[in-house]
Protein backbone atom coordinates (compact mmCIF):
# COMPACT_ATOMS: atom_id res chain seq x y z
CA UNK A 1 0.00 0.00 0.00
CA UNK A 2 0.89 3.71 -0.61
CA UNK A 3 2.64 5.47 1.88
CA UNK A 4 -0.14 8.61 2.78
CA UNK A 5 1.16 11.75 1.56
CA UNK A 6 0.65 15.37 3.16
CA UNK A 7 -0.69 17.44 0.72
CA UNK A 8 -0.82 21.25 0.35
CA UNK A 9 -3.35 22.09 -2.37
CA UNK A 10 -3.85 25.10 -4.76
CA UNK A 11 -6.64 26.18 -6.09
CA UNK A 12 -9.92 28.50 -6.84
CA UNK A 13 -12.71 27.47 -8.89
CA UNK A 14 -15.31 24.72 -8.90
CA UNK A 15 -12.90 22.53 -11.49
CA UNK A 16 -10.50 22.86 -8.46
CA UNK A 17 -12.94 22.18 -5.69
CA UNK A 18 -13.67 18.63 -7.27
CA UNK A 19 -10.22 17.92 -7.34
CA UNK A 20 -9.91 18.37 -3.49
CA UNK A 21 -13.14 16.52 -3.17
CA UNK A 22 -11.52 13.45 -4.32
CA UNK A 23 -8.08 13.89 -2.40
CA UNK A 24 -10.16 14.58 0.57
CA UNK A 25 -12.00 11.28 0.19
CA UNK A 26 -8.88 9.42 -0.74
CA UNK A 27 -6.05 7.86 1.88
CA UNK A 28 -3.86 11.04 1.63
CA UNK A 29 -3.48 13.80 4.20
CA UNK A 30 -4.46 17.52 3.12
CA UNK A 31 -2.69 19.32 5.34
CA UNK A 32 -3.82 22.78 3.89
CA UNK A 33 -5.80 25.13 0.96
CA UNK A 34 -3.89 27.62 -0.96
CA UNK A 35 -6.61 30.06 -2.70
CA UNK A 36 -7.03 33.68 -3.77
CA UNK A 37 -8.94 35.86 -1.56
CA UNK A 38 -12.57 36.56 -1.26
CA UNK A 39 -13.88 38.25 -4.13
CA UNK A 40 -17.12 40.53 -4.28
CA UNK A 41 -20.13 38.64 -6.39
CA UNK A 42 -23.68 39.10 -7.26
CA UNK A 43 -25.72 42.11 -7.30
CA UNK A 44 -24.78 42.67 -3.68
CA UNK A 45 -21.13 42.46 -4.07
CA UNK A 46 -20.61 41.14 -1.23
CA UNK A 47 -17.02 39.01 -0.72
CA UNK A 48 -17.47 35.34 -1.57
CA UNK A 49 -15.11 32.18 -0.77
CA UNK A 50 -13.99 30.70 -3.74
CA UNK A 51 -15.44 26.84 -4.28
CA UNK A 52 -12.01 25.41 -3.12
CA UNK A 53 -12.16 27.61 0.16
CA UNK A 54 -15.28 26.37 1.18
CA UNK A 55 -14.79 22.91 0.61
CA UNK A 56 -11.78 23.46 2.31
CA UNK A 57 -13.07 24.94 5.63
CA UNK A 58 -16.30 22.37 5.29
CA UNK A 59 -13.86 20.02 5.77
CA UNK A 60 -11.59 21.88 8.75
CA UNK A 61 -9.19 22.04 6.21
CA UNK A 62 -6.63 25.45 7.06
CA UNK A 63 -7.03 27.83 4.02
CA UNK A 64 -4.39 30.35 3.21
CA UNK A 65 -5.19 33.09 1.18
CA UNK A 66 -2.10 35.14 0.01
CA UNK A 67 -2.78 38.01 -2.10
CA UNK A 68 0.79 36.82 -4.06
CA UNK A 69 3.21 34.20 -3.62
CA UNK A 70 6.04 36.69 -5.35
CA UNK A 71 6.55 38.43 -1.37
CA UNK A 72 9.77 37.39 0.77
CA UNK A 73 7.34 35.96 3.20
CA UNK A 74 5.53 33.52 0.70
CA UNK A 75 8.30 30.72 0.95
CA UNK A 76 8.79 30.95 4.62
CA UNK A 77 5.01 30.74 5.39
CA UNK A 78 4.73 27.66 3.01
CA UNK A 79 7.48 25.85 4.86
CA UNK A 80 5.67 25.97 7.81
CA UNK A 81 2.88 23.72 5.88
CA UNK A 82 5.28 20.99 5.93
CA UNK A 83 3.59 18.99 3.01
CA UNK A 84 5.28 16.05 0.87
CA UNK A 85 3.40 18.17 -2.35
CA UNK A 86 2.06 20.65 -3.58
CA UNK A 87 -0.76 20.29 -6.03
CA UNK A 88 -2.33 23.18 -8.63
CA UNK A 89 -5.50 22.71 -9.87
CA UNK A 90 -6.49 26.12 -11.68
CA UNK A 91 -5.02 28.51 -9.08
CA UNK A 92 -4.72 31.83 -11.21
CA UNK A 93 -1.22 32.97 -9.68
CA UNK A 94 2.21 32.11 -10.47
CA UNK A 95 4.00 29.89 -8.41
CA UNK A 96 8.04 31.17 -8.42
CA UNK A 97 10.91 29.18 -8.11
CA UNK A 98 11.45 29.23 -4.88
CA UNK A 99 8.07 28.17 -4.07
CA UNK A 100 8.37 25.51 -6.32
CA UNK A 101 11.52 24.43 -4.73
CA UNK A 102 9.52 23.43 -1.21
CA UNK A 103 7.81 20.25 -1.07
CA UNK A 104 10.20 17.16 -0.60
CA UNK A 105 8.32 15.60 -3.62
CA UNK A 106 7.91 18.29 -5.97
CA UNK A 107 4.60 20.38 -6.99
CA UNK A 108 2.34 18.85 -9.63
CA UNK A 109 -0.26 20.42 -11.70
CA UNK A 110 -3.75 19.42 -13.39
CA UNK A 111 -3.99 20.97 -16.91
CA UNK A 112 -7.23 20.19 -19.11
CA UNK A 113 -5.27 19.92 -22.47
CA UNK A 114 -3.18 16.92 -23.96
CA UNK A 115 0.26 18.84 -23.13
CA UNK A 116 1.74 20.53 -24.82
CA UNK A 117 -1.37 21.07 -27.17
CA UNK A 118 -3.12 24.43 -25.49
CA UNK A 119 -0.96 25.67 -22.68
CA UNK A 120 -2.13 28.84 -20.83
CA UNK A 121 -5.09 30.09 -19.23
CA UNK A 122 -8.37 28.77 -21.23
CA UNK A 123 -7.03 25.04 -22.83
CA UNK A 124 -11.00 24.11 -22.46
CA UNK A 125 -12.59 26.79 -24.70
CA UNK A 126 -9.53 26.75 -27.04
CA UNK A 127 -9.86 23.25 -28.15
CA UNK A 128 -13.56 23.58 -29.04
CA UNK A 129 -12.78 26.92 -30.93
CA UNK A 130 -9.96 25.39 -32.77
CA UNK A 131 -12.32 22.48 -34.06
CA UNK A 132 -10.33 20.01 -32.35
CA UNK A 133 -11.33 16.37 -32.16
CA UNK A 134 -10.44 15.51 -28.36
CA UNK A 135 -8.85 17.06 -25.20
CA UNK A 136 -8.05 15.70 -22.01
CA UNK A 137 -6.03 15.87 -18.47
CA UNK A 138 -2.74 16.03 -18.07
CA UNK A 139 -0.44 15.87 -14.09
CA UNK A 140 2.39 17.33 -14.66
CA UNK A 141 5.42 18.09 -12.71
CA UNK A 142 5.81 21.51 -12.40
CA UNK A 143 8.71 23.87 -13.31
CA UNK A 144 9.27 27.57 -14.19
CA UNK A 145 7.87 27.28 -17.74
CA UNK A 146 4.02 27.99 -18.48
CA UNK A 147 2.68 24.37 -18.22
CA UNK A 148 6.03 22.97 -19.52
CA UNK A 149 6.87 20.27 -17.02
CA UNK A 150 7.17 16.48 -18.17
CA UNK A 151 3.68 15.07 -18.07
CA UNK A 152 3.54 12.13 -15.16
CA UNK A 153 -0.03 10.99 -16.26
CA UNK A 154 -2.91 11.70 -18.87
CA UNK A 155 -6.66 10.74 -19.89
CA UNK A 156 -7.78 11.17 -23.50
CA UNK A 157 -11.52 12.75 -23.91
CA UNK A 158 -13.61 13.17 -27.30
CA UNK A 159 -14.94 16.46 -28.06
CA UNK A 160 -18.25 15.61 -29.31
CA UNK A 161 -20.71 18.21 -30.91
CA UNK A 162 -22.61 18.60 -28.05
CA UNK A 163 -19.40 19.74 -25.64
CA UNK A 164 -19.84 23.11 -24.59
CA UNK A 165 -16.91 25.14 -22.66
CA UNK A 166 -18.97 24.66 -19.58
CA UNK A 167 -19.81 20.65 -20.19
CA UNK A 168 -16.64 19.91 -21.55
CA UNK A 169 -14.97 21.32 -18.07
CA UNK A 170 -17.36 19.81 -16.21
CA UNK A 171 -16.06 16.13 -17.90
CA UNK A 172 -12.62 16.79 -17.16
CA UNK A 173 -13.42 17.84 -13.53
CA UNK A 174 -14.35 13.85 -13.11
CA UNK A 175 -11.63 12.74 -15.33
CA UNK A 176 -9.25 14.67 -13.46
CA UNK A 177 -9.82 13.79 -10.18
CA UNK A 178 -9.81 10.46 -10.61
CA UNK A 179 -6.20 10.58 -12.49
CA UNK A 180 -4.81 12.78 -9.97
CA UNK A 181 -6.14 9.89 -7.28
CA UNK A 182 -4.35 7.39 -9.51
CA UNK A 183 -1.28 9.39 -9.61
CA UNK A 184 -0.83 9.78 -6.28
CA UNK A 185 -1.23 6.47 -5.65
CA UNK A 186 1.90 5.43 -7.89
CA UNK A 187 3.66 8.76 -7.58
CA UNK A 188 6.99 7.73 -6.96
CA UNK A 189 7.25 5.32 -9.82
CA UNK A 190 5.75 7.89 -12.34
CA UNK A 191 8.29 10.75 -11.05
CA UNK A 192 10.83 8.19 -12.42
CA UNK A 193 8.97 7.71 -15.94
CA UNK A 194 7.94 11.20 -16.11
CA UNK A 195 7.81 12.23 -20.29
CA UNK A 196 9.26 15.31 -21.12
CA UNK A 197 7.17 17.68 -23.69
CA UNK A 198 8.00 18.37 -26.92
CA UNK A 199 8.01 22.51 -27.62
CA UNK A 200 8.02 22.53 -30.88
CA UNK A 201 4.12 21.02 -31.06
CA UNK A 202 2.72 23.77 -27.91
CA UNK A 203 0.36 26.01 -28.78
CA UNK A 204 -0.90 28.74 -26.21
CA UNK A 205 -4.31 29.02 -24.72
CA UNK A 206 -4.75 32.52 -24.09
CA UNK A 207 -7.01 34.08 -21.88
CA UNK A 208 -10.66 34.97 -23.65
CA UNK A 209 -10.78 38.75 -23.81
CA UNK A 210 -13.91 40.54 -23.97
CA UNK A 211 -13.26 41.70 -27.83
CA UNK A 212 -13.08 38.24 -28.38
CA UNK A 213 -17.31 37.33 -26.88
CA UNK A 214 -18.59 40.08 -29.86
CA UNK A 215 -20.10 37.93 -33.07
CA UNK A 216 -17.80 38.90 -36.55
CA UNK A 217 -20.83 38.16 -39.18
CA UNK A 218 -18.26 38.26 -41.94
CA UNK A 219 -16.21 35.13 -40.12
CA UNK A 220 -17.44 31.49 -41.21
CA UNK A 221 -20.38 30.00 -39.47
CA UNK A 222 -18.51 26.88 -38.35
CA UNK A 223 -15.78 29.39 -36.57
CA UNK A 224 -18.89 31.17 -35.01
CA UNK A 225 -20.72 28.40 -33.96
CA UNK A 226 -17.49 26.98 -32.81
CA UNK A 227 -17.16 29.89 -30.62
CA UNK A 228 -20.54 30.48 -29.59
CA UNK A 229 -19.97 26.70 -28.30
CA UNK A 230 -17.01 27.50 -26.35
CA UNK A 231 -17.71 30.61 -24.32
CA UNK A 232 -21.09 29.25 -23.45
CA UNK A 233 -21.66 30.02 -20.85
CA UNK A 234 -19.33 32.39 -19.71
CA UNK A 235 -17.68 34.56 -20.94
CA UNK A 236 -20.63 34.14 -23.30
CA UNK A 237 -20.78 35.22 -26.91
CA UNK A 238 -23.52 38.33 -28.24
CA UNK A 239 -24.20 40.36 -30.61
CA UNK A 240 -26.07 43.74 -31.04
CA UNK A 241 -29.98 44.23 -32.39
CA UNK A 242 -30.02 48.42 -32.78
CA UNK A 243 -28.71 49.51 -29.22
CA UNK A 244 -29.35 46.53 -27.54
CA UNK A 245 -27.11 43.20 -27.02
CA UNK A 246 -27.94 40.04 -27.66
CA UNK A 247 -26.33 37.03 -25.94
CA UNK A 248 -26.08 33.74 -27.81
CA UNK A 249 -26.59 30.45 -25.58
CA UNK A 250 -26.96 28.13 -28.44
CA UNK A 251 -26.17 28.08 -32.27
CA UNK A 252 -25.37 25.33 -35.32
CA UNK A 253 -23.67 26.07 -38.43
CA UNK A 254 -24.89 25.77 -41.92
CA UNK A 255 -23.54 25.42 -45.52
CA UNK A 256 -26.49 27.54 -47.00
CA UNK A 257 -25.36 30.00 -49.34
CA UNK A 258 -26.57 33.22 -49.64
CA UNK A 259 -26.58 36.73 -50.82
CA UNK A 260 -27.83 39.27 -48.01
CA UNK A 261 -25.51 41.12 -45.86
CA UNK A 262 -23.63 39.71 -43.04
CA UNK A 263 -25.57 39.55 -39.92
CA UNK A 264 -28.76 39.55 -41.59
CA UNK A 265 -31.81 37.01 -40.19
CA UNK A 266 -32.87 35.18 -43.24
CA UNK A 267 -35.48 33.46 -41.21
CA UNK A 268 -37.37 33.32 -38.23
CA UNK A 269 -39.11 30.61 -36.82
CA UNK A 270 -39.81 27.79 -34.75
CA UNK A 271 -36.29 25.76 -35.77
CA UNK A 272 -34.18 29.22 -35.46
CA UNK A 273 -33.00 31.99 -36.64
CA UNK A 274 -31.24 31.68 -39.16
CA UNK A 275 -28.46 34.41 -40.18
CA UNK A 276 -26.36 35.46 -42.80
CA UNK A 277 -22.44 34.84 -42.20
CA UNK A 278 -19.29 35.67 -44.25
CA UNK A 279 -19.74 31.89 -45.28
CA UNK A 280 -22.57 29.81 -44.76
CA UNK A 281 -25.19 30.90 -42.05
CA UNK A 282 -25.68 30.59 -38.41
CA UNK A 283 -28.82 29.22 -36.64
CA UNK A 284 -29.32 30.79 -33.22
CA UNK A 285 -31.50 28.16 -31.29
CA UNK A 286 -31.32 30.12 -27.72
CA UNK A 287 -30.51 33.41 -26.58
CA UNK A 288 -31.24 36.14 -24.09
CA UNK A 289 -32.45 39.46 -24.18
CA UNK A 290 -31.37 42.37 -22.12
CA UNK A 291 -32.85 41.90 -18.29
CA UNK A 292 -34.22 39.09 -19.33
CA UNK A 293 -34.27 35.10 -18.84
CA UNK A 294 -32.08 33.03 -21.42
CA UNK A 295 -35.24 31.74 -23.82
CA UNK A 296 -35.10 29.03 -27.08
CA UNK A 297 -35.40 31.56 -30.06
CA UNK A 298 -38.85 29.89 -30.52
CA UNK A 299 -40.16 31.74 -27.31
CA UNK A 300 -38.40 34.81 -28.00
CA UNK A 301 -39.78 35.41 -31.19
CA UNK A 302 -43.25 35.28 -29.86
CA UNK A 303 -42.19 38.43 -27.57
CA UNK A 304 -40.18 40.40 -30.18
CA UNK A 305 -41.67 39.38 -33.56
CA UNK A 306 -41.49 43.10 -35.00
CA UNK A 307 -37.49 42.91 -33.98
CA UNK A 308 -36.64 39.68 -35.03
CA UNK A 309 -38.26 39.55 -38.84
CA UNK A 310 -36.27 39.07 -41.90
CA UNK A 311 -34.49 41.38 -42.80
CA UNK A 312 -33.59 42.64 -39.91
CA UNK A 313 -29.82 42.47 -39.02
CA UNK A 314 -27.32 42.15 -35.71
CA UNK A 315 -24.21 43.87 -35.85
CA UNK A 316 -20.56 43.84 -34.30
CA UNK A 317 -21.00 47.04 -32.47
CA UNK A 318 -24.38 48.78 -31.52
CA UNK A 319 -25.97 51.60 -32.90
CA UNK A 320 -26.62 54.55 -31.06
CA UNK A 321 -30.31 54.55 -30.37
Amino acid sequence: MTTPLDIAFAGTPAFAARHLLQLLAGPHNVVAALTQPDRPSGRGKRLQPSPVKATAMEAGVPVWQPESLRQPHSAAELMTIRADVLIVVAYGLILPPEILAIPQLGCINVHASLLPRWRGAAPVQRAIEAGDSETGVCIMLMEPGLDTGPVLLSRILTIEPHHTGGTLMTELAEIGAETLGECLNDYEHLLQQAKPQDDAQASYAKKIEKHECAIDWSADATDIARRVRAFHPAPGCFTFLGSDRIKLRGATAGNHDHSVAVGEIISADEAGLCVACGTGTLTISEAQMPGAKPQPVAALINGHRERLRPGNRFLLTPVAP
